[in-house]
């Protein structure tokens, strides 16, 4: 999703622009993986009161159109915009996300087109410890 005209990509996708979802967007932009604690925070900051189920309906408005991607990691959901396909790792210790970019793991759904899908979206969640929560482990 481009995200330099959020009031245009609401109205490529159908949807009526508002305030709240140009907010949470925006907020989006600014921090990607966040979740909806967060979020809200952002956005009250941005345009002062909304409440936490607002921000609720709007990401599920903005998912169900595309423009979000909710990545399910446990307890909370973290969103982010809808780029290119891409895995994400997460962090069993401290929840630190971060994006793999495509080629660094081979997650092409071969096993799908096999039997007759054909596939428009992937999603990996990869889990294991950060360096920060691995005292002593170097990386390069």
């Amino acid at each position: 999703m481009s995200t330099a005209d959020p009031a245009a990509a609401l109205r490529g996708a159908s949807l009526r622009v508002t305030k709240q979802r140009i907010a949470v967007l925006a907020a989006l932009r600014r921090h990607p993986h966040a979740d909806v604690e967060l979020l809200g925070r952002m956005v009250r900051e941005d345009i002062g009161s909304v409440s936490t189920q607002a921000v609720y309906d709007v990401l599920t408005a903005l998912a169900d159109a595309r423009l979000v991607r909710r990545i399910e990691t446990g307890p909370r959901a973290r969103f982010e915009l809808r780029a290119h396909d891409h895995d994400h790792v997460v962090c069993r210790g401290c929840g630190a996300m971060a994006d793999v970019e495509p080629g660094v793991t081979a997650t092409v759904p071969e096993f799908a087109q096999a039997h007759g899908f054909h596939v428009d979206e992937t999603e990996v969640l990869h889990r294991g410890l950060c360096p920060s929560c691995r005292p002593g482990v170097q990386f390069p």
